[in-house]
């Protein structure tokens, strides 16, 4: 069963960046999209960025302009470059490999993720 680890995840105070990873536990990464999610505090998931298996990516308005997601099929490997963090940031983030990226992103049809990686955005 297709495993993933995130990690990366970290303290940052306002205006700061991160890169959380993802890494994914099969033979090649290329028949997969890649999405990352997030809980926060009392809220539900959020989708918040995805690609799909060739060029294209979607992004959450709240989130559209500081992250960028990536996939690097050498090292089955995803990236979620967050710049400008906010506090609203805040939350646990997970990824997730499956078939699609739509728009608006879905998670719902998301059956496997990591245990996440936590984030917080403090001064």
């Amino acid at each position: 069963q297709l495993q993933l680890a995130e990690s990366g995840g970290g303290l940052v105070q306002p205006g700061g960046f991160l890169t959380p990873s993802c890494i994914v536990s099969v033979v090649t990464l290329k028949p997969y999209a890649m999405t990352w999610f997030r809980q926060a505090p009392g809220k539900e998931l959020e989708g918040v960025a995805c690609a799909s298996r060739s060029t294209y990516t979607n992004y959450a308005p709240s989130v559209k302009g500081r992250l960028t997601i990536s996939r690097h099929t050498p090292n089955n490997t995803s990236y979620l470059r967050m710049d400008n963090l906010k506090p609203e940031d805040t939350a646990v983030y997970y990824c997730a490999a499956d078939q699609y990226c739509l728009d608006p992103i879905d998670l719902s049809y998301l059956e496997v993720w990591g245990q996440g990686t936590q984030v917080t955005v403090s001064s």
